[in-house]
């Protein structure tokens, strides 16, 4: 120490005190171990193991000399739930479902509806309801986080996605539709957001603009739609459904809700027209069908029924009130028995599917109608609306509309394309004409299908993380990124799809991609029996061995017996009614039957008891 001391030339004094500060270090760290080491003990050193072998994320247990040397660890699963909680809220969403990968118990923590709920409330403060469903917070956190609108551009050199402005105020995006210079925005909670100017253009190339401003358009709108053509020229007019409060008797304080459309003007968001429906007529969807002068809307009931109104829309900027015809459609006037789930139209035909997977047509003009069927033996100008039922081999899931094609999906993820194929919008390899479905055998199980003017869309996932885009058709104008010559058979198109996106539009000048994730919706899809595959070797009749691999000889028993059981001939035709719809028959096929036993029940007026048939007949 003394020669320390002389060579640094007086350094010792502040040497000890260095050494000083090292010992109050120590000393203040024994403490703290010691301390460490008391809590530990008080939870028992075999409650202490067994924690921790139940979470395996913890690694191996360590062996006697290195437990002495480290102390007994503190598992995690010893903290108060609600501070573990509280800590893992703080996570990013994609780190948080990360966590819940890891064990058991961090599943558990990560999957609780209180940390969801804090998340909710982070990544959208104002908003004031969380929805409806088993798992509210955590359904308004993922529709909150995965909510986007991108879109990209058709011409120019740029080929990448941007995204647009979202509203603070939106519960997820659940439908949208673009305009000229505009954007609508529909969410989940029924608010309909106006995105003013939405899109600007820069040397000639389209992109988002930034400062663009939003507004709420409505709210209480359970659905909306405009003229059905892809070119936003003709998008003059916003039809919405919505819901309002309206008075019983005029002074009076008492209301009832009730729906009705009103039309807005596109261009600034003003409404012009309103229609105001009975409150005992309540609806789901609307969409639109005909020429501007003949402007029919079709309105679909929480019922499957369907009810159609025709407007003059030269006619609705001029302020006036009159009241207008309401009528039950011919394919609900006609085939009551069809309870409709869904339907989609063109300027000239629509398209509707029922709950049990049937199809059902309206085509209005003659050059459609030879397009889709490759005939006009059975078109009937004096009846247009006359339905027209699809032969298909499956229950249908969900469809596409174009201007002379459509597109379908069945239950077992396979697409089927009809109509016209003059630019390969078909996919199906050529350039021929299909008169009826199609089955495009490479593709299976797409999240969404949309078929446009003269090319298609499908959107697919390609693996447990990535989705692409597939396209066929017309690439004139860039609408097939990467395939500026188009293609009769789909192709990946050159376009980064976000990871949860689930719906698609295209325009004349751009392409939109729409990301939301509802945790309560997914598309069922079934495997395909092996009975159905292609390739696989039918029954032979020559065998002699009864072969059920379906089990329908069993379904056939069971049907019987729950016919027998019914004591009245009005009960056993309602049962026959409703067999008949279990079946995996064709559409066609159905309806046939469905009417035979409706003109049985007619035939017997009402029916009376069952009872063993009498000698003489």
């Amino acid at each position: 120490i003394v020669w320390e001391s002389q060579q640094e030339g007086g350094q010792g004094p502040r040497r000890q005190e260095g050494r000083s500060r090292e010992g109050a270090i120590r000393m203040v760290r024994g403490s703290q171990r010691r301390k460490l080491q008391k809590f530990t003990r008080l939870c028992g050193r075999e409650e202490g193991l067994r924690v921790k072998r139940s979470c395996p994320s913890c690694g191996p247990e360590l062996g006697v000399e290195e437990k002495k040397a480290k102390g007994n660890p503190i598992s995690i699963q010893l903290f108060p739930p609600e501070l573990v909680e509280h800590i893992i809220s703080f996570l990013p969403v994609r780190d948080l479902v990360a966590l819940g990968q890891t064990c058991r118990y961090f599943h558990e923590v990560c999957d609780a509806e209180g940390v969801w709920r804090r998340i909710c409330r982070r990544l959208s403060p104002r908003l004031q309801d969380q929805g409806s469903g088993v798992r509210p917070w955590k359904r308004a956190a993922i529709l909150n986080y995965t909510k986007g609108l991108y879109f990209q551009a058709f011409g120019g050199r740029r080929r990448c996605l941007s995204k647009s402005v979202a509203p603070l105020l939106a519960h997820g995006y659940r439908r949208f539709l673009p305009t000229k210079d505009h954007v609508f925005i529909l969410d989940y909670v029924g608010t309909l957001f106006f995105l003013k100017n939405a899109l600007v253009s820069t040397l000639g190339q389209m992109q988002w603009k930034r400062a663009c401003r939003y507004v709420v358009l409505c709210r209480g709108a359970k659905d909306f739609a405009s003229d059905p053509r892809c070119n936003t020229v003709y998008h003059k007019y916003l039809y919405v459904l919505a819901t309002r409060e309206h008075q019983e008797v005029v002074g009076t304080t008492s209301s009832r809700a009730c729906d009705c459309v009103e039309v807005y003007l596109q261009s600034s968001g003003q409404r012009v027209f309103k229609m105001t429906f009975h409150h005992s007529m309540t609806f789901k969807q609307i969409v639109l069908v005909g020429q501007e002068t003949q402007r029919a809307l079709l309105l679909l009931t929480e019922e499957g029924k369907i009810y159609s109104l025709v407007v003059n829309e030269t006619q609705l900027d001029q302020p006036r009130s009159y009241t207008v015809q309401l009528a039950l459609r011919k394919v609900s006037h006609y085939l009551p028995h069809l309870r409709v789930a869904c339907m989609t139209s063109n300027q000239s035909s629509t398209l509707y599917v029922t709950d049990q997977g049937g199809v059902y047509f309206e085509v209005h003009t003659p050059g459609v109608y030879r397009d889709l069927f490759g005939t006009l033996q059975a078109f009937d100008p004096l009846d247009q609306q006359m339905p027209l039922a699809l032969s298909l081999p499956a229950k249908i899931l969900f469809c596409a509309l174009g201007y002379n094609h459509l597109g379908l999906v069945d239950e077992f993820g396979r697409i089927f394309m009809q109509g016209n194929n003059r630019y390969g919008q078909l996919g199906t390899g050529d350039k021929m004409d299909r008169g009826e479905p199609t089955q495009v055998r490479y593709l299976q199980r797409p999240i969404t299908l949309w078929c446009g003017l003269n090319h298609s869309l499908v959107l697919s996932q390609s693996s447990e993380f990535s989705k692409e885009l597939l396209g066929c058709g017309c690439g004139a104008g860039g609408r097939l990124p990467g395939w500026p010559k188009g293609s009769a058979s789909f192709v990946k198109l050159q376009v980064k799809v976000p990871l949860c996106a689930c719906a698609l539009c295209a325009t004349r000048e751009c392409l939109y991609i729409l990301s939301s994730h509802d945790i309560e919706q997914h598309t069922p899809y079934r495997d395909l029996p092996a009975s159905r595959v292609v390739g696989t070797p039918e029954s032979s009749l020559g065998t002699g061995a009864s072969q059920d691999p379906g089990g329908t000889a069993q379904a056939c028993e069971e049907y019987l017996s729950q016919i027998h059981s019914c004591h009245t001939l009005q009960d056993r035709m309602e049962k026959m009614k409703e067999i008949v719809g279990w079946m995996p028959l064709m559409a066609a096929q159905k309806d046939f039957f469905w009417e035979a036993l409706d003109m049985l029940q007619k035939a017997e007026g009402g029916g009376g008891a069952v009872g063993p048939p009498a000698p003489e007949t």
